[in-house]
């Protein structure tokens, strides 16, 4: 059992309401899995339940929430007429969606087991990804110009623990988890809150020198990486805190976040890069993979296994061929430091340097977020129904800025710091 488990739940319960969703009072809450796409994880619910408690007692109106299994949606798949498959219960992102343009905060939990569409045809998984991101397209034009408040956090799953802890019985898996994730999420402190804010200004500090450089491109080298990405002019780097547009309520999108980022110019990608960890998208796994880009392009993509679930994320629509972020996480950040390899993107991102294929965020233009679709396009800004991360970082990777006159300056080397804040 874990050591005061009632008691770090609580801790990672007020975190996630004050300083991840900022709750305001007379708001309402909507809880779920997957921007609502589906419901939380039955995994989830003695979380859900602190949440929903520190909620009320921080004003909230009313706290909604949506439940589900993830081994529903592997019996559909297994079982389901084929010509079913682009079905979708739009009553979840309709509620999502009157939540979102409302302004209401959304709190999202992933738990998903890594391996469970293992086996499954990725032709079919791939397809069910993509009605989910065409039904959540409304919604997700709101997040990307940060139109609410949201926070995605993970709590533990048994297939989650049995990936992350195969050396340990299985009986001691699903604690292991939970400890890792109250150290990460740093609720094994005695004042997480003051905790984040003070790590919030220290990557602060990051985002405010890269802002101040405002460099052309990136430049990145390392084993099986030679790959510079262009920076549109313009662009904004951001860390861990983020703000509503338009009144300025603070919240923080992701628990835990070590991470400063910004996005690149969709048109300006020239080189190869090969991923350092494994990508789980939607429950299958995709590893040893690298792609190659020209023009902004991906031109080529090898993966030794997951290859056709690599090949269906970049055939969803023309934008997930581009990149839409560009995110730098030193090596020495607590969660690569665990040592422990999560099968789990908002972890594994969260350890690594990383880019996003797919759709850009609005709000890391300086003026993006009041740009149509086309205006921001002018201004490389890249558009998709995916944004899909994958990490790149390691402890030999170097990257430097580059200046519009050509000047070089090294923003990291062997995956850390080369500059003072």
């Amino acid at each position: 059992m874990v050591k005061d488990f009632e008691k770090k739940l609580a801790k990672y319960a007020d975190l996630i309401v004050h300083i991840g969703l900022n709750i305001q009072p007379g708001q309402r809450l909507a809880i779920g899995g997957k921007n609502l796409s589906r419901g939380a994880p039955l995994a989830s619910a003695p979380l859900v339940r602190k949440v929903a408690e520190s909620a009320y007692k921080a004003g909230a109106r009313y706290v909604n929430v949506l439940w589900d299994d993830d081994q529903l949606h592997l019996i559909r798949i297994a079982n389901a007429p084929k010509d079913s498959l682009d079905e979708f219960p739009t009553w979840r992102t309709e509620t999502l969606y009157e939540y979102a343009k409302n302004g209401d905060p959304i709190f999202t939990i992933f738990a998903e087991n890594p391996d469970l569409y293992a086996g499954q045809d990725p032709d079919i998984v791939n397809r069910l990804q993509h009605t989910m991101e065409r039904n959540l397209k409304r919604s997700t034009d709101l997040l990307m110009k940060d139109a609410y408040p949201w926070t995605l956090v993970s709590v533990p799953s048994e297939g989650w623990a049995n990936r992350v802890f195969p050396d340990l019985p299985a009986e001691e898996r699903m604690d292991a988890l939970w400890d890792i994730i109250f150290k990460l999420v740093r609720c094994d402190l005695d004042d997480p809150v003051a905790a984040w804010k003070d790590h919030v200004a220290m990557l602060t500090k990051s985002s405010d020198w890269l802002n101040a450089k405002a460099f052309d491109a990136l430049h990145y080298t390392g084993p099986g990486t030679d790959l510079t990405l262009g920076l549109p002019k313009g662009h904004v780097w951001k860390s861990a805190q983020s703000q509503v547009n338009g009144d300025g309520t603070t919240f923080m999108p992701n628990l835990p976040t070590e991470e400063v980022f910004s996005m690149p110019d969709n048109r300006r990608a020239e080189g190869k890069v090969r991923a350092t960890l494994p990508l789980n998208y939607g429950g299958s796994l995709i590893e040893d993979f690298e792609v190659v880009f020209k023009d902004g392009k991906i031109v080529e993509h090898h993966a030794k296994k997951g290859e056709a679930t690599l090949r269906g994320i970049l055939e969803t629509d023309e934008g997930a061929r581009r990149l839409g972020e560009v995110a730098l996480v030193p090596n020495s950040s607590p969660i690569s430091q665990s040592g422990r390899l999560f099968y789990n993107t908002l972890y594994d991102e969260n350890a690594s340097c990383h880019i996003a294929l797919g759709r850009a965020y609005q709000f890391s233009m300086e003026g993006g977020t009041t740009m149509s679709t086309e205006e921001f396009a002018e201004h490389g800004g890249n558009y998709s129904l995916v944004h899909i991360d994958f990490m790149i970082g390691s402890d030999t990777l170097d990257i430097d800025g580059i200046e519009a006159d050509g000047k070089v300056t090294p923003i990291m080397r062997q995956g850390e710091w080369a500059f003072e804040a």
